[in-house]
């Protein structure tokens, strides 16, 4: 399968002339992608509930913030940015008995399409545009006159109305500027949720954790052990994200690449892959899915038993201490926002 690459010339920000779009959210992608497609010429409103940072936020960004139910029985389009669990209940109350029959529905990411949070309808098409960054990434590489790869995604790929809405919206967004690849709801929603659970997330805080456990359980301090599995863990994700695999290796010691090739298998061995598979079929079934909606909606218990455990830690005192040594760590917005 050849995958379809957009760039600007195949976008017509002229689609959105006349067009009203609504941000539902303001965290740090509403943020950007409000601000983008205001810059952009594009004619923006803020559904946010008063109070709170988000609210705040847009207002010093110029925005009226309006309630959600207002923002979008005006709107063409709506961009749905909140958190992916609360889609549901959010389009269900307040978004889908305001909205007029023909517009469109857009999120970032396709948890909510893909598992039906916002189901097919009629009334409305559906559009997926997903920056490949974090919203101070997107907002950042725009106002450098650049923009982050974006993917797109349609309920059906022959439309091409849809398609040129699309793409009329991620150049407004930056995205034309780096490259809009072609995908799938699925293959969006269920890859990213693999990559967070299985590599950039879970399998990179379970490997730090017990590389740590591994090193003090035999009897190393636990000082040498922060700094060996996770404060230089930076300096490899830094190489990998700029060079790949092979100039990661290229820059390291030849003593740290030699221990890459013959540790990494047996760490990373069969019985690994198939505990991968089986994160990955538990994405695919939706059972991953009905689980996290599910705790959600009993006030995410079980979240906040998984964060007060971690907290605890051994690695995340050590950790603190440690980090208050080294002044060029602190931030003074840790969220990154």
């Amino acid at each position: 399968m050849t995958t379809r690459i957009y760039y600007e010339k195949d976008a017509d920000l002229n689609l959105l002339d006349g067009k009203t779009i609504a941000i539902i959210g303001y965290g740090a992608q509403g943020a950007a992608h409000a601000c983008n497609i205001r810059d952009s010429g594009c004619t923006v409103v803020v559904g946010q509930r008063e109070g709170g940072r988000g609210y705040r936020q847009a207002v010093a960004d110029g925005f009226v913030p309006v309630s959600i139910a207002e923002a979008v029985s005006s709107a063409d389009l709506i961009n749905v940015l909140l958190p992916d669990e609360v889609h549901g209940e959010v389009f269900d109350a307040e978004i889908e008995p305001n909205i007029r029959d023909g517009v469109t529905m857009m999120t970032c990411h396709g948890f909510s399409f893909h598992y039906d949070l916002i189901k097919q309808s009629d009334r409305y098409k559906r559009v997926l545009v997903a920056p490949k960054g974090q919203g101070h990434m997107v907002r950042g590489e725009y106002l450098r006159d650049g923009g982050v790869p974006c993917l797109i995604a349609l309920d059906n790929d022959d439309d091409m109305d849809a398609l040129g809405i699309g793409l009329a919206y991620a150049a407004a967004l930056g995205g034309t500027k780096a490259g809009v690849i072609h995908t799938t709801i699925a293959a969006e929603t269920e890859t990213d949720l693999f990559g967070e659970q299985a590599v950039l997330c879970g399998g990179v805080s379970a490997l730090v954790q017990a590389g740590f456990d591994t090193l003090v359980n035999a009897g190393y301090q636990p000082e040498l052990a922060y700094f060996e599995c996770l404060h230089e863990l930076k300096i490899i994700v830094d190489l990998l994200s700029t060079g790949g695999l092979t100039e990661m290796r290229d820059a390291i010691s030849t003593t740290a690449e030699f221990g890459d090739y013959v540790a990494g298998p047996q760490i990373i061995d069969e019985s690994v892959r198939s505990n991968m598979q089986g994160v990955l079929d538990r994405i695919r079934s939706g059972e991953f899915a009905e689980r996290f909606v599910g705790q959600y909606k009993q006030g995410h218990v079980e979240l906040k038993e998984y964060r007060e455990e971690n907290k605890q830690l051994q690695i995340e005192e050590v950790g603190a201490r440690l980090r208050a040594m080294m002044p060029w760590l602190q931030k003074d917005d840790p969220s990154g926002e």
